[in-house]
């Protein structure tokens, strides 16, 4: 592991760290048999990848302190490399200098292994902005595995975490996870095993996370109150739902909007949810494709969205009682078009599931939509952007070839079910195809480039 002060002047400090990390074993990788391998769509993830041919090397004891002296240590513009090996660690690390690097030889190469960790709530804390974390791994932290808190400018680069025991409640809450951060880039990551979310980003604004990989989490990848994102081009696979667009009261950014989730891979996510009790992702289906929950001006195209047990689509207003007079509970402003749906809705999981179809029938349809408003729109109508558009998609309607919808009119079947309507009429009141702008994150390379350019 070397520490680089990289300068515009020819001086160069280097700090050697590999003397002070003792390797003890080194032995071949050990693959596992039941880990599934990254799909071949994620070419950005994969390309770095390393073959199953890697040495596992164990370090010594003093590796946390080597590390933890080079992260205080680093000035703005320093690359901590770390070398291949399995790092054994048993304190949490972190970082709070901005635009430093930390990077690895390659997510299967470089592991930062916390399976015995006794202090700490993450596996890495970053508190410092311009960082960028690529080309390692995280695995079996106590607690959350990397969190980043109120960075400007944060890239997760072919970074994987992972609890490799499995799905269990005992697992860290989240593997990435920026909150209260802005120009957030995630790229090529993969994400197994966390117990809420295995890609999180909260109370952020200018998101992208693309041509990444989560399966085996509660929730694949969730965006909660945050402003303008893309999620774009991974595959969300194998978890209890693939994509969550969420906004929560109580919290000190809320309106989350403008969020696109498209070109992903929404597929087979039959993983029984393991949230631990009183975690609001404990109530996601199992077999929840996506789900937007009281959020504005989302839109969900040209994704395939398939095998999900429960429901394709889900559209859904805050469903819980809460004390916050700022929090407005309604999705609006919400597009679906050019997706693609194949065999959703077949197992409808937990009470929800359970509801929806006793109301719709199994299989339940592709798309589904609680049709809770504010009272008042009952009286007004729903103003024709701040509602649901449903534009084409394919899916399972035997004749049409078209995807299936439901109203299910929740409200109307608990307060006043003798006038309870649901309707498989498809809503217009989002005003067509919305065409949000998304997020423009630069890539690390893009933003040294630019701050090059500007100092000439």
């Amino acid at each position: 592991m070397t520490a680089t002060q990289h300068q515009s002047t020819p001086f160069q400090l280097t700090l050697s760290l590999f003397a002070a990390l003792t390797i003890a074993t080194a032995v071949p990788a050990m693959a596992q048999s039941n880990e599934p391998a990254a799909p071949e769509t994620l070419e950005t993830a994969e390309e770095s990848a390393p073959d199953s041919a890697a040495s596992e090397m164990t370090a010594a004891p003093d590796a946390y302190t080597a590390i933890q002296q080079a992260l205080m240590m680093a000035e703005p513009g320093a690359v901590i490399e770390l070398g291949p090996g399995r790092y054994e660690l048993t304190e949490g690390l972190s970082l709070n200098v901005d635009d430093v690097t930390i990077k690895g030889a390659g997510m299967d190469q470089t592991i930062l292994s916390f399976r015995t960790q006794e202090s700490g709530a993450e596996g890495l804390l970053v508190e410092s902005s311009g960082v960028v974390l690529m080309d390692f791994a995280v695995e079996d932290a106590k607690g959350d595995a990397i969190k980043v808190i109120g960075a400007d400018g944060i890239s997760f680069i072919r970074v994987r975490t992972e609890w490799t025991n499995g799905p269990d409640p005992l697992n860290g809450a989240y593997g990435l996870y920026p909150v209260a951060s802005k120009n957030v880039l995630i790229d090529g990551a993969i994400a197994r095993g966390a117990s809420d979310a295995g890609i999180y980003v909260g109370q952020s604004d200018n998101i992208v996370v693309r041509n990444s990989l989560a399966e085996y989490n509660v929730a694949g990848i969730e965006i909660e109150n945050s402003y303008v994102a893309d999620v774009y081009d991974n595959v969300a696979q194998h978890n209890t739902g693939g994509v969550l667009v969420f906004d929560l009261p109580n919290l000190p950014q809320q309106g989350g909007h403008s969020v696109r989730v498209f070109n992903n891979k929404i597929i087979n996510n039959d993983t029984p949810n393991f949230a631990p009790a009183g975690n609001i992702v404990g109530g996601v289906p199992m077999g929840t494709g996506v789900m937007v929950m009281a959020n504005a001006k989302v839109e969900v195209f040209d994704n395939e969205i398939s095998n999900n047990g429960t429901a394709g689509v889900m559209i859904v207003a805050y469903p819980n009682e809460y004390e916050d007079d700022n929090y407005y509970p309604y999705p609006e402003g919400i597009s679906v078009w050019g997706n693609s749906f194949t065999n959703n809705g077949a197992a409808p999981d937990n009470d929800i599931g359970e509801l929806i179809a006793s109301i719709s029938g199994t299989p339940v349809p592709d798309i589904v939509w609680d049709g809770n408003i504010p009272l008042w729109h009952y009286f007004t109508g729903i103003p024709e952007d701040r509602g649901v558009y449903i534009g084409d998609n394919t899916g399972s309607d035997p004749e049409t070839g078209n995807a299936t919808f439901i109203d299910v009119d929740v409200i109307g079947y608990f307060a006043w079910n003798w006038f309870h309507s649901p309707s498989r009429e498809l809503p217009r009141h989002a005003g067509g195809e919305q065409r949000l702008a998304g997020a423009n994150v630069s890539t690390p390379e893009e933003a040294a480039a630019s701050n090059e350019a500007s100092q000439q």
